[in-house]
C-alpha cells in the first residue's frame, strides 16, 4: 500500500490531497489568494481528522509541487512537505505545477472530445504577459522543456497551423485575445491541484523517484524580485 500525501501552492489555489494506491482518498481546495501560509498545515491537520482512519505518520510519501508559480507558494508548499518528511522520515516526491495542471485536464470530460493530434500547453500566470509553460501530447508526455514566454500575437503559430492546441490555466486567460486561431481552444477554470497530483505520485513511488529531503529546493525558472510599495501622496 501506498499513502501518499499531496501539496499543490503554486498558484493562488491552496489544495491538499491523500491519496491510497494512486486513487484520491481525501482532499481540500480554497481558491484565495494568499492563503497558503493560513490554511496549508491546517488542511493537512483537517485531512486526518474527517478520516479517523490514517494519522500523519501512516504516511508513505509526501508530494509537491515543485513549480513553477508564485516564488511565495512554492517556498511554503516545499518548507512544509520537507518539513513532514524529515518529522515522519518518509520520502519526497516533486511534481511540476505544469504537470498537476494538464492532469486536470487530461481527467475532465473535454479531453474524451479531443481527437488524438491535440496538444494540450497549460499556462501559469508569471505577471505582464508573460507565462511559464509546455506542450504535452494526447498520450501525457510533456514535449517542450519548461519554459517562461512572452505571449504575443505570433506565439504557436507554428503549432496551430498543425494541430488542434488546448490553452488551459491562469496563464491562458489573459492570452485569450492574443492567440487567435480557429485551432485555439481554451478551458476556462483549470488549475494546478492536489488531487491532480495522484497518479504521477504512485509511480513515483514505485518508481523510487524520490528528491534529497535535505537539498532539494523548488523550480522558481525565474529570479525573485521584490518590489516596494508606492508612497501615497496626500
Amino acid at each position: 500500500m501506498a499513502l501518499i500525501l499531496s501539496l499543490e501552492t503554486s498558484t493562488k489555489v491552496c489544495s491538499v490531497c491523500l491519496s491510497k494506491d494512486g486513487e484520491v482518498v481525501v482532499k481540500k481546495e480554497l481558491y484565495e489568494a494568499n492563503s497558503h501560509a493560513t490554511h496549508l498545515t491546517v488542511f493537512i491537520q483537517d485531512l486526518f481528522k474527517e478520516l479517523n482512519e490514517y494519522t500523519l505518520k501512516d504516511v508513505d510519501a509526501v508530494a509537491v509541487s515543485s513549480g513553477p508559480g508564485s516564488y511565495t507558494g512554492l517556498r511554503i508548499g516545499v518548507s512544509v512537505a520537507k518539513g513532514i518528511c524529515y518529522a515522519i522520515n518518509k520520502p519526497l516526491i516533486a511534481i511540476t505545477s505544469l504537470e498537476a495542471l494538464a492532469y486536470d485536464v487530461f481527467t475532465s470530460d473535454e479531453h474524451k472530445d479531443l481527437d488524438g493530434d491535440t496538444l494540450y500547453c497549460p499556462m501559469i500566470d508569471a505577471r505582464r504577459m508573460e507565462v511559464y509553460t509546455t506542450l504535452f501530447d494526447q498520450n501525457k508526455n510533456m514535449i517542450n522543456e519548461i519554459s517562461a514566454e512572452i505571449i504575443d500575437e505570433d506565439s504557436y503559430q507554428d503549432k496551430l497551423a498543425k494541430h488542434k492546441v488546448v490553452f488551459f490555466g491562469d496563464g491562458a486567460e489573459k492570452c485569450k485575445g492574443i492567440i487567435q486561431h480557429s485551432n485555439a481552444m481554451f478551458l476556462d477554470h483549470k488549475a494546478p491541484l492536489a488531487s491532480n497530483m495522484v497518479e504521477i505520485a504512485f509511480q513515483k513511488f514505485t518508481k523510487e523517484q524520490f528528491e534529497d529531503v535535505a537539498y532539494f529546493e523548488p523550480f522558481y525558472l525565474k529570479d525573485f524580485v521584490a518590489t516596494t510599495p508606492k508612497k501615497k501622496v496626500l
